[in-house]
């Protein structure tokens, strides 16, 4: 199991890349049929389209776009994932909003809020951990996080905190889920990725103790280039 979550090899990488984009457009359509408030993300998309005239699906296009161009002072770099991220989790929200019916009990509301939070949390930790490129939202969150060293927690916690209240300024709705969602997802998403054994840019090992630290090889590199003692005068 190890192996196949932290293997190498394309297959593994593009198996799970695919499964963790397919998990993160079901969590998104499970999202939007609890109704219990818009993502951060989604209440930014609506106040941006509010203020601009655009259509909300052109919005999260155009955010996207923009959103990248942070990635550009983080040095952080697009992939195929990036591409593929782009191209397939709105279509697979698409097609599972039309084979998920509609409820109006609010136990099942909060079970399909809840179930969302826990798919898009371990779902964004196998895509991210594929090494193939993160979405824009996320490669903000590992661009901060590798040239900063803070928590996984910290930065998209903070990060969701400031796009809900962004969106929320420009006209976008704020709902219950959407202060559990800025709240919960950060922390969600950093245990996914330890249990993932997914490794981010920029968070390093403890330091090594006197104890533990390795012994110095002090071989030469080349035969023939050991140094040269100077007789004492």
């Amino acid at each position: 199991m190890h192996h196949l979550l932290t293997g190498s090899h394309p297959l593994l990488r593009t198996t799970r890349l695919l499964l963790g984009l397919i998990g993160y457009g079901v969590a998104i359509a499970l999202f939007v049929r609890a109704a219990l408030g818009l993502s951060p993300w989604d209440v930014l998309s609506q106040g941006f389209s509010f203020r601009t005239g655009m259509d909300f699906g052109l919005s999260v296009l155009v955010l996207s776009f923009l959103i990248m161009l942070l990635w550009i002072p983080l040095r952080q770099k697009p992939g195929i994932g990036t591409l593929v991220n782009a191209l397939t989790v709105g279509p697979i929200a698409g097609l599972t909003l039309a084979v998920l019916p509609l409820t109006d009990s609010l136990i099942a509301r909060i079970a399909l809020f809840v179930g969302g939070m826990l798919l898009l949390a371990f779902s964004s930790a196998l895509y991210i951990g594929a090494g193939l490129g993160p979405g824009p939202r996320d490669g903000l969150m590992t661009g901060i996080t590798a040239r900063t060293g803070w928590t996984v927690w910290k930065v998209r916690g903070s990060i969701e905190v400031v796009v809900a209240l962004v969106g929320w300024s420009l006209g976008g709705g704020l709902g219950v889920g959407t202060i559990v969602f800025a709240l919960g997802i950060g922390p969600l998403i950093q245990l996914s990725l330890r249990l993932l054994h997914v490794n981010l840019p920029g968070k390093t090992a403890p330091t090594a103790t006197l104890d533990t630290a390795p012994a110095l090889d002090t071989a030469p590199a080349h035969p023939g280039t050991e140094p040269i003692e100077l007789p004492a005068r």
